[in-house]
């Protein structure tokens, strides 16, 4: 019996604890073993999806240049040496062709100088209103002003001196007016004195006058000119292509379409000769760029989602290559450039049109005499190829791209404006013979006050002398523009003067329900022109009404824009009146390949984008593994326990038959009628 026991293990010291641990491990290896291999597989997706972002960041970066259309209309200038012009910048799409330029004169601004002074600082004990107002003045032979017009599209300046203020301070208020005029203190043999120049150009001088005696010394116009006058406005004038041309500024950038140069100096039968081309090198450069990028992303993809060889010969297997969403979106950008581009319906559509051709394994290769052909002899039709562009069949009507552009969908789309849009205006009655004397409005009460698109202006008074209605009306356009409260929201009108109807008119700048025009507070002689307040007539201004495909637009005044989600939500509409004459009208709107192919990668790379959506999905099954380990753990726990109290149960087993082995010892020895072995 006690052999017995013996063979049972009881009291042989069975390592039940590392038995137990062992039995643990071989359940748990194969699950940590499945939950290891998806682990890896799904970091290494996570890895490779880095590696596709940063592929198709960099292949977007080509991309750029390739969708502006400023790389097709690039431009190269041949300038000689010269020290009489200076080039500054060559725009895109400068107007091309052969030059020659001969600066008769080149432009300067007035110089006036005022006010003597011990102190630039000490206060001068001068008070009142400087009323400052541009435009060009009249000299005799012996350069004595003789007549002042005014220039009506330069808002009046109004500058409100107190007996504290200084030379300094009044400078200072000039200065922060924002008018052009530069302001600045100089010290004269021990004479501080205030220097206005004003911005350069003969119809840019000005006319000072003052409402206080105290100021009379800052003053130049017909009646006092105790401000010294130290150089005369003038402007630039030169010939073009034996064209004279004048200009009120030495840096021009309207006389050659974007091309910006500078008049250095007057070189009266000196001629500088230039000419602008069109530069295809920079786009046929881009395009060349945009094939190399493509196929080195094309390589990097296949890697990723196909099979490829090492070093040693061996086929690997790309991170991706179960991963049904990285070819999705591979497939749809090869499809892109392989295919027509939306919204370009004649001309060249594809690729293949310009000798660019897609080989067996998807990449790209150039046929160069087609590709040289194709720049040399259609370059346009290239550049629409690849860039973006918008047209409209009807004249009043400007096509604008806003910050939804994407959202867009290239192709036509058919317009109907029924009500332009219009600016708010106000007329008065007819002047009759007014003017068959000069009119002195120093004399009467010609004062009022103008509500502009809602903002009411201060008190603005005429004191001047007129000679005509045009003379008038450009100093009416000077005063009230030069209003504070306009200014500064603003608030702008332009007045003018009918011959035919002998009416004034104010009208505002903006178009839209909003714009207005009202007059208030006119003085006693305001009738004399007209403008009393029972013989004005106002008109509202309206917004722009149309629709879109059918669909109503939001006009907002002279813009009308697509209804918010459609198709052409992105896109928007500039009107100019005439418009509605025109009737229904088409529009077209393409991105070109550039444009589709950086839109598409934009939104694959966007935050809601299907590579973001991927990343997060590949996230949450990391997440759903690091759970199912803590899930593993617990049964692991729950298995290890279970082990450890079956090997108690089955110690207390064994060590209960030990016992009764022990007790058993001796027990024939005991028993009646035995006997011992000898």
């Amino acid at each position: 019996m006690s052999n017995i026991i013996s063979s049972l293990g009881g009291g042989s010291g069975i390592d039940t604890t590392g038995l137990v641990s062992q039995l643990t491990q071989i359940e748990r290896a194969p699950k940590e073993e499945r939950l290891d291999s998806r682990q890896e597989t799904l970091e290494s997706q996570i890895s490779a999806y880095g590696t596709l972002k940063s592929a198709l960041s960099e292949f977007q970066g080509v991309l750029s240049p390739l969708g502006n259309s400023d790389t097709f209309n690039a431009r190269s200038v041949a300038f000689p040496d010269s020290d009489i012009i200076t080039p500054n910048s060559l725009a895109a799409g400068a107007q091309t062709g052969s030059y020659q330029i001969e600066v008769e004169s080149i432009a300067s601004a007035q110089t006036l100088v005022m006010g003597n002074s011990s102190d630039a600082k000490t206060a001068l004990g001068a008070s009142g209103e400087l009323s400052i107002q541009f435009g060009e003045w009249a000299y005799d032979a012996s350069d004595v002003p003789t007549g002042f017009t005014v220039n009506g599209d330069q808002a009046a300046l109004s500058i409100t001196v107190e007996a504290s203020d200084s030379l300094q301070a009044i400078a200072d208020k000039i200065n922060e007016s924002d008018s052009g005029i530069q302001a600045s203190v100089m010290n004269v043999d021990g004479q501080y004195q205030l220097m206005l120049n004003s911005s350069s150009g003969a119809d840019n001088a000005m006319q000072i006058t003052a409402s206080d005696p105290s100021l009379s010394g800052f003053e130049f116009n017909l009646g006092n000119q105790s401000a010294l006058e130290t150089q005369q406005a003038s402007d630039a004038v030169m010939k073009v292509n034996g064209l004279r041309v004048t200009r009120q500024s030495n840096t021009i950038d309207d006389v050659i379409s974007g091309f910006n140069f500078t008049l250095n100096k007057a070189a009266v039968g000196e001629k500088v000769n230039f000419s602008v081309d069109t530069d295809t090198g920079v786009a046929e450069q881009a395009v060349r760029d945009f094939v190399e990028a493509y196929n080195s992303f094309l390589t990097t993809a296949k890697n990723l989602t196909g099979y490829s060889k090492d070093e040693s010969n061996n086929t690997v297997r790309g991170d991706l290559a179960t991963d049904g969403s990285a070819k999705t979106l591979i497939r749809r950008l090869r499809e892109m450039v392989g295919g027509e581009v939306a919204g370009v319906s004649s001309g060249f559509t594809a690729l293949t049109n310009i000798g660019i051709r897609t080989e067996r394994d998807g990449s790209l290769s150039i046929t160069e005499k087609e590709f040289s052909a194709a720049f040399n002899d259609n370059f346009d039709l290239v550049g629409e190829l690849f860039a973006q562009k918008t047209s409209s069949n009807n004249p009043y009507v400007e096509v604008g791209t806003g910050t939804r552009i994407g959202d867009a969908v290239p192709g036509d789309y058919e317009i109907n404006i029924t009500q332009d849009p219009r600016k708010g205006s106000l007329t008065g009655s007819d002047l009759g013979a007014l003017f068959d004397t000069p009119l002195d409005t120093s004399a009467g009460d010609y004062s009022f006050s103008i509500n502009v698109n809602g903002i009411s202006s201060e008190v603005i008074t005429l004191s001047g002398t007129y000679n005509s209605a045009d003379e008038l009306v450009t100093d009416l356009q000077s005063l009230i523009n030069g209003d504070s409260n306009l200014k500064a929201v603003n608030a702008a009108v332009d007045v003018s003067f009918d011959s035919a109807t002998g009416q004034v008119s104010f009208t505002s700048r903006d178009y839209g329900s909003s714009s207005n025009v009202s007059l208030a507070n006119q003085g006693a002689d305001m009738g004399l022109l007209g403008l009393d307040s029972g013989n004005v007539s106002a008109i509202a201004g309206r917004d722009v009404v149309g629709t879109v495909n059918g669909q109503p637009g939001f006009g907002a005044g002279d813009v009308l824009l697509p209804e918010l989600g459609s198709d052409a939500y992105g896109m928007n509409f500039t009107v100019r009146p005439g418009a509605a004459a025109e009737g229904a009208f088409s529009i077209n709107f393409s991105r070109g390949l550039g444009g589709e192919l950086d839109n598409l990668i934009s939104n694959l790379l966007s935050n809601s984008g299907s590579i973001a959506t991927r990343e997060e999905n590949i996230g949450d099954q990391l997440d759903k593994i690091s759970s199912d380990r803590e899930v593993l753990d617990r049964r692991m726990e729950q298995y290890e326990a279970r082990l450890t109290a079956q090997f108690l149960a089955m110690e207390k087993i064994v060590s209960s038959l030990q016992s009764t082995g022990d007790s058993l010892d001796g027990i024939l020895d005991r028993l009646p009628f035995t006997a011992k072995n000898g």
